[in-house]
């Protein structure tokens, strides 16, 4: 079975235990593409949708196998859906190429905000001066002020990250599940989290087994 998340900008694949990304603008080639017969993903890039079907003309589009009760408009990203599938009161964040934030009460979806990733905080900063060029410090500390532009920068970029998440833990008091690659720099800011790295792709397999057993 292959598993397929079309982001923003890559292919992120799982192949039995193996995970590996392609890039969008690549060519979808991998010596583990040997048997695509039972092959499922989600997209959020109708470009790279396009690009998948041409290749996988037999892939199975899982956004039309999902039962989802949201509050959320019709506009909510089929990511966000299946990363809130496995928990029933949670605040789900996904760290991409955006970072979402997304409520879950009671089995039901309540809302939840985007803000930008980390790679485009990054690039952001240059655009306003040559002088904002910068390296990211992993290990800044929030009790110090930043005494040079290097952590002036990342102080800044951690803090319009972290905040508005620990805001949403307090208000809405509820566990706090972390997925995404581009996550790890902020986990050390957070005292209560579970880490999920695999997150969307155990969502998928449970559409999947939910699918079968309705075939049975």
């Amino acid at each position: 079975m292959i598993l397929c998340d079309i982001g923003n900008t890559t292919f992120h694949f799982m192949i039995d235990d193996v995970e590996f990304k392609i890039g969008i603008a690549e060519a979808l080639e991998s010596e583990y593409f040997v048997n695509t017969d039972l092959l499922y993903f989600i997209s959020v890039n109708d470009y790279g949708t396009n690009k998948f079907k041409n290749k996988f003309p037999n892939a199975i589009d899982l956004k039309e196998k999902v039962l989802f009760n949201s509050l959320y408009a019709t506009t909510l990203g089929i990511d966000r859906i299946v990363a809130c599938l496995l928990y029933d009161d949670a605040i789900i964040v996904d760290f991409g190429s955006a970072i979402t934030v997304d409520i879950m009460e009671e089995k039901e979806h309540i809302g939840g905000f985007i803000m930008p990733g980390i790679d485009i905080l990054k690039e952001s900063y240059p655009k306003i001066s040559p002088k904002l060029e910068f390296e990211f410090e992993t290990n800044i500390d929030f009790d110090k002020l930043p005494q040079n532009t290097n952590e002036a920068i990342t102080f800044a970029i951690i803090k319009m990250i972290v905040s508005p998440i620990e805001d949403a833990q307090k208000k809405w008091n509820k566990k706090l599940i972390i997925t995404g690659e581009t996550a790890k720099p902020f986990l050390r800011h957070f005292s209560d989290y579970t880490w999920d790295q695999n997150l969307i792709f155990k969502s998928m397999k449970k559409i999947i087994e939910r699918i079968n057993e309705e075939k049975k």
